[in-house]
Order: C-alpha cells, then sequence, then structure tokens
C-alpha cells in the first residue's frame, strides 16, 4: 500500500469537523457556549472558544486555510494548518465549504503579529480545533456580499451590484455590514422614540388600518375589498390619535404601516412605510407641542450618536455623508423667513406656495451654512396648501398653526394644531371639497368637548436615511414597497 493511499485512510481530525445535518432539536448541548465575535480581543489570549458566525470566505491551499467567519457586522480570522492535530481531510474540507453557509468554530484565540485589516477583530485570529457545518449554503450565489457593499463610485472599478439586484436577493444582501447596521441603528430609532416619548408622559397606542373612508379626505388611498363592501387602507393615523385625545388620552404615540398610493418612483418615496406619528394636547400654544417635538428629536440624535458609532463607522465606508449637524436648542425658523433665505439666494418661492424638493433642498443647504444645522423647524405655513383639519393663524388668515422639520433639506414631520371644533372642522372640510358624511365620525369625535391639540407623523425610513445620508429611502426598508415593488 502506497503511504499516499496510507494517508487517505487515516484522518487525525475525525470527529473534530463535518456537518451536523438537519438540525431538528433532537438534543440540548448545555456544555457548548457560544461568544460573540464583536467581544473576541486581545483580553481572550490563551482561551479556547466556540463562536457561530457565516463563513465569509476563505482562502489557502494545500496544507492550510484562512476562514473569515462573519456574525453580522463584525468578524475574526479562523486558521487551520496540517500537522499534528489537524488533518489534510480536515484544512480540505473547510477550504471546499461554500460561502454564506454557517458554521460552528472551536479554537484557541491568539493575538496576530500583524493586524488582520480585512477582519474587524484584527488583533486577534482563531487557531480552529474543530469546525462544524451547522447550515450549507448553495454554491452559486445570486450575488457576492464583497461586491454588494462596494460603494458606488468605486475607484477601482470593480463590480459594484444594483440596486434592484440586491433588492431582489434582499436576504443576502441583508447580510452585508452596511444592511445590518442601517437596520440596527433603525430598530434604535424606534427604542429611543418609545423611550423619550415615555419618559414625556406620552403612552402608545394602536390604530386600525381598515378604514371606511380616506385619512386624509383625497385621492392616493389602496382600495381593498371588506366582504360585500369596500374600505380603505389609512394613509395615516391622524384621525384615530385625534379621536383618542378626544378621549382624555392626553399624550398618545404610535408605531405602525402607513400606505399611501402615489406613484410616485423617487428616491425618497415607498407606498407603505413605518410612520412614528404622535398626538398631544396643549395648554394655550401649539408650540407647547413643537417644542416637545423638537427636543425629542435632538435626544434621539444624541442618542444615535452616543449608541451607534459601529454602525454609523459601517455605513460610512459604503455611503460616506457629512457627519449630521444639530444644535442642542431647536432651531425654528417662520415660512416668510425661509422664503427670503430663498429669494435671496435668487430662486423663484411664492410667499403662499408650497415649497418643491428642490427649494426644501437648497434651503437646507442655506440653514447648514448659516446655522451649522442639519436638523430645523418650519413654522406657520401657508394655511391654502395644509389639510382640512389644520388650524388657522389667529392673527393673519393666510397662514396656519402648522409645521414641518427638516433633517438634510428633507421633510421628515408633518405637523399642526388641529381643528378641534365640529362645527370650523366641518366648515374646513366642505371647503376642501370633502364628503361631510363619510368623516362624520370624526367629526362627531369633537361635540362633546376636545382639548386643544397638535401633533405630527414621521416616515421612519426617511429619519434612516436622512440621519445616515443614504442616497435612497429603499436602503432603509427592509422589504420595501414603491409603484414597482411588491417582491420579495
Amino acid at each position: 500500500m502506497s503511504t499516499l493511499h496510507k494517508e487517505t485512510e487515516t484522518d487525525i481530525s475525525v470527529g473534530n469537523y463535518g456537518s451536523y445535518g438537519l438540525v431538528q432539536s433532537s438534543e440540548k448541548r448545555e456544555d457548548v457556549v457560544f461568544v460573540e465575535i464583536e467581544k473576541i480581543n486581545a483580553d481572550f489570549d490563551g482561551k479556547e472558544v466556540w463562536l457561530r458566525g457565516r463563513l465569509h470566505d476563505s482562502r489557502g491551499k494545500g496544507k492550510n486555510c484562512f476562514a473569515k467567519i462573519r456574525q453580522r457586522i463584525h468578524s475574526v480570522q479562523a486558521v487551520l494548518f496540517v500537522g499534528a492535530d489537524i488533518s489534510k481531510q480536515f484544512v480540505k474540507f473547510v477550504q471546499n465549504i461554500p460561502k454564506e453557509s454557517i458554521v460552528d468554530v472551536y479554537g484557541l484565540v491568539a493575538r496576530t503579529p500583524q493586524p488582520v485589516t480585512a477582519c474587524t477583530q484584527s488583533d486577534v485570529e482563531i487557531k480552529v480545533h474543530k469546525f462544524f457545518i451547522v447550515s450549507q449554503a448553495e454554491p452559486r450565489l445570486p450575488l457576492q456580499l464583497e461586491d454588494a457593499v462596494r460603494p458606488d463610485n468605486d475607484q477601482e472599478e470593480l463590480a459594484v451590484v444594483k440596486l434592484d439586484t440586491r433588492l431582489d436577493n434582499r436576504v443576502l444582501d441583508l447580510r452585508t455590514p452596511t444592511s445590518q447596521a442601517i437596520f440596527r441603528l433603525q430598530g434604535g430609532v424606534c427604542d429611543a422614540f418609545r423611550k423619550i416619548l415615555s419618559s414625556r408622559g406620552f403612552m402608545e397606542i394602536h390604530t386600525p388600518k381598515i378604514i371606511s373612508a380616506a385619512s386624509e379626505g383625497g385621492a392616493n388611498v389602496f382600495e381593498v375589498s371588506y366582504f360585500k363592501g369596500h374600505a380603505f387602507l389609512a394613509q395615516s393615523p391622524q384621525l384615530y390619535k385625534q379621536m383618542a385625545i378626544a378621549g382624555d388620552f392626553g399624550r398618545v404615540f404610535t408605531i405602525g404601516s402607513v400606505f399611501r398610493a402615489e406613484d410616485s418612483n423617487t428616491h425618497r418615496h415607498l407606498t407603505e412605510f413605518i410612520g412614528l406619528d404622535l398626538e398631544m394636547a396643549f395648554n394655550f400654544h401649539y408650540h407647547e407641542v413643537l417644542q416637545t417635538i423638537a427636543e425629542m428629536f435632538i435626544d434621539l440624535f444624541k442618542y444615535l450618536q452616543g449608541n451607534y458609532i459601529a454602525e454609523i463607522e459601517a455605513v460610512r465606508r459604503q455611503y460616506p455623508a457629512e457627519p449630521f449637524l444639530f444644535t442642542q436648542s431647536p432651531l425654528v425658523l417662520q415660512y416668510p423667513e425661509a422664503v427670503a433665505m430663498l429669494k435671496n439666494a435668487g430662486v423663484e418661492q411664492g410667499d403662499e406656495e408650497d415649497l418643491s424638493t428642490p427649494n426644501e433642498k437648497l434651503l437646507g443647504r442655506l440653514v447648514r451654512e448659516k446655522y451649522q444645522t442639519d436638523f430645523y423647524v418650519l413654522d406657520k405655513y401657508p394655511l391654502a396648501v395644509r389639510p382640512f383639519y389644520t388650524m388657522p393663524d389667529p392673527n393673519d388668515t393666510k397662514y396656519s398653526n402648522s409645521y414641518d422639520m427638516f433633517m438634510r433639506g428633507e421633510e421628515i414631520i408633518s405637523g399642526a394644531q388641529r381643528v378641534h371644533d365640529s362645527a370650523l372642522l366641518t366648515e374646513r372640510a366642505k371647503l376642501h371639497g370633502i364628503d361631510i358624511e363619510k368623516i362624520q365620525s370624526y367629526i362627531d369625535a369633537f361635540r362633546f368637548g376636545c382639548p386643544p391639540h397638535a401633533g405630527g407623523g414621521i416616515g421612519l425610513e426617511r429619519v434612516t436615511m436622512l440621519f445616515l445620508g443614504l442616497p435612497n429611502v429603499r436602503l432603509a426598508s427592509l422589504f420595501p414597497r414603491d409603484p414597482k415593488r411588491i417582491t420579495p
């Protein structure tokens, strides 16, 4: 028998590598305790650890293998060398595992003489003792993750995955460090929104998404069959937030899907998105609410910049952007001030016209240059460009007690003092050509006394996009819906 044949038959690493097969919860393994990759550092030098992650890639041939193990946005290098405890078969097995397979690795943490620049845990590596496949990926991937995280303007002219391809294969795309960072930060937005408002006396409510009439009295609604009749998907929880205030809840917020049947194929529009909505009764002036919302945003920005440093850096590597600037006290501009700034910059803007998208962006640049902030409030919008339930300004009926708030020159919340008098509300609805019968239950809510109140609605995906400086809101939607996409 030849020496080669003997080596083929003898495998000193039997039992230390292989596949678990289909995991069907047939046994409990309390003896195996996994360590998160992000926690592995030089302090672990000389310690043996178990870790579970994805095989991002592997390289080497013959007697060695270097494998990059990825866990969300963190990664570490695992190394194998043929020797007294590692067989050739073991090394070859790891070399042939398809990318993106989920694997369990057991080994010794060791400091590296040179930084492993391809991994986040650059000062250590894992000297492998055991290596098992938990779930094996198919050999051919529809996209390569290293291509999906490459900046669009990559100077090396390497392959870049187009957005549509990424969204068609969203499950793979979500594994990239960039996507992982985006959605972890987005989760932080919701978490902070809840905590900040709860600390200010707000309570969370849940509003219906199937409604009998268009929320805003407009045409941009999805109609759905409803038993023998028809109904609509809510454009906003607006009416129900107000009814909750009329029901003496005082301060409320809600987080949930909203639907807009707008055939807008822009970088910032979706047909379904997550709304962060709030409503608040006030004592004498709607600025009590305006100030509360603006301060909530300041607290939110501080929270994100303080708690998501690694995520922000991960996104910046693919989508470079200026750091998000904000002042410690909210900047509030009056609508006429904004019009004057635009006119001084040489653009046309009517005193009672709504801001166009280009003018909003220009105003954002002007404000950043003058006030060193990417976040500001624009107060006292013209009444003609606001919904029917907006309270007119008591001193100048051309204007209204309404406001928008902006991030990087794009609107992220539109709000106002609401009309809380049923007679005035009916009058305003008629002026807007709304069928009173269809909103009668809404109007009736204010017939029996209602506190003066104000609020607004925020788009979660848009806040995420603008805080991070992303080029497209679809990157901030887990499975985006727009006029051309309803899958996956």
